[in-house]
């Protein structure tokens, strides 16, 4: 056990979480969660939107706020990542700023675009076998 604890304890701190911040005058009525796909991805699914919600971008990845608890029952798909609360490693920068008051992006088109993006079947249209 003490093995475990020193070895713990050598291990390199992680980069710190950082909430992305939803911006000034808008509201989250149902809670904020984040999903994020690498940078390379990231145009790709903006363009198959109807409709953007708060985006933002760091060194690595692009990140789309959603309603909370929006990956229930829903295997998002690799590599996208979702961020519960929204806290996500690193800093990121606000890209697109929506002109309502609430910052989602509806999720089910969200998901929809990043099935299309990385050539993934949408998991109610996957066969299912016994």
């Amino acid at each position: 056990m003490d093995t475990l604890v020193r070895l713990q304890r050598r291990r390199p701190a992680s980069e710190p979480l950082n909430r992305l911040q939803v911006p000034e005058g808008m509201t989250v009525p149902l809670g904020c969660d984040a999903v994020g796909v690498p940078d390379r991805l990231g145009p790709l699914v903006v363009s198959r939107l109807p409709r953007l919600g708060c985006v933002y971008a760091d060194d690595a990845h692009w990140w789309w706020l959603v309603p909370s608890d929006s990956d229930y029952a829903l295997p998002w798909p690799e590599p996208a990542q979702y961020a519960p609360g929204a806290l996500v490693r690193g800093a990121a920068r606000l890209v697109h700023r929506p002109g309502c008051t609430a910052p989602y992006t509806p999720p089910i088109p969200l998901y929809l675009a990043l099935c299309r993006a990385t050539g993934t079947a949408p998991d109610w249209s996957r066969t299912v076998t016994a």
